[in-house]
């Protein structure tokens, strides 16, 4: 998706941000991934408007690089930049503007389906990384499409998602090609809203780029019968279930 096309980037965080306790699993995770080997400098690649990135910066005490091929996103991000550790660049998987071996983790946050080619990505990642670091795909897969909390809500997301997303056996071949070896693939849960309404509220902004794909009528349906559910599951939070590989 062309997110400069589109009015996305505006409503991103509002749709997107799911509160300091689900950034906080998110760093704990990371600091998982990284191991003991140093972390100093960090790409967050697919930045978008900055999510994580100075979240990354501040938990690993690191300079961070945001990049990202969207002017609208990488716009949001700056006008919230407050942490001189991190800069933002633009630039896309297939061509990071970084030098060969210059940062230690490479961090991928839901942009493995938004790759023209992921091949080349992967052999980006593998050029700027040092030896030895890692590369951690935090992504939606094919495998998972009827866990993600949405979908029974929004049937015709369904076959966007399975023509979008990657299977396991794809994103492993990807950057094993490249040099890579898996290290570990792994789910994380999390939760994204309190509640079923608050999550249709979220969802309301319009910031899924799948949910963006569909008719007004159908996103209205969707948004109308999960408000409509909401009403007998009460305050039951909303989980869903995200994939973390690591390569090395």
């Amino acid at each position: 998706m062309d997110y400069d096309a589109t009015e996305i980037p505006v409503v991103y965080d509002r749709g997107r941000d799911h509160g300091p306790e689900n950034l906080q699993l998110w760093m704990n995770v990371l600091s998982a991934c990284a191991g003991k080997q140093p972390v100093t400098r960090i790409l967050d690649l697919g930045c978008g408007t900055g999510r994580f990135t100075e979240a990354l910066a501040a938990h690993f005490d690191a300079a961070v690089v945001g990049v990202d091929p969207s002017t609208k996103m990488l716009d949001q991000a700056r006008k919230k930049l407050r942490d001189p550790r991190v800069q933002y660049q633009p630039g896309s998987g297939e061509a990071v503007p970084l030098a060969d071996g210059s940062v230690d983790l490479v961090f991928m946050s839901m942009c493995f389906h938004h790759f023209t080619d992921p091949k080349a990505a992967a052999r980006e990642c593998r050029r700027v990384l040092r030896d030895g670091g890692p590369a951690v795909l935090r992504t939606g897969l094919r495998e998972r499409i009827l866990s993600y909390p949405y979908v029974e809500f929004f049937p015709t997301s369904r076959p966007i998602m399975d023509d979008l997303l990657p299977t396991v056996a794809f994103v492993r071949e990807v950057f094993e090609s490249a040099g890579f070896t898996t290290e570990s693939a792994d789910i994380v849960t999390q939760q994204i809203a309190p509640d079923v309404a608050a999550y249709a509220e979220k969802l309301s902004a319009g910031a899924d780029s799948v949910l963006a794909q569909l008719s007004e009528a159908d996103f209205n349906s969707g948004i109308a019968a999960m408000r409509a559910h909401s009403a007998l599951v009460g305050d039951k939070p909303v989980c869903e279930p995200i994939d973390v590989f690591v390569f090395r």
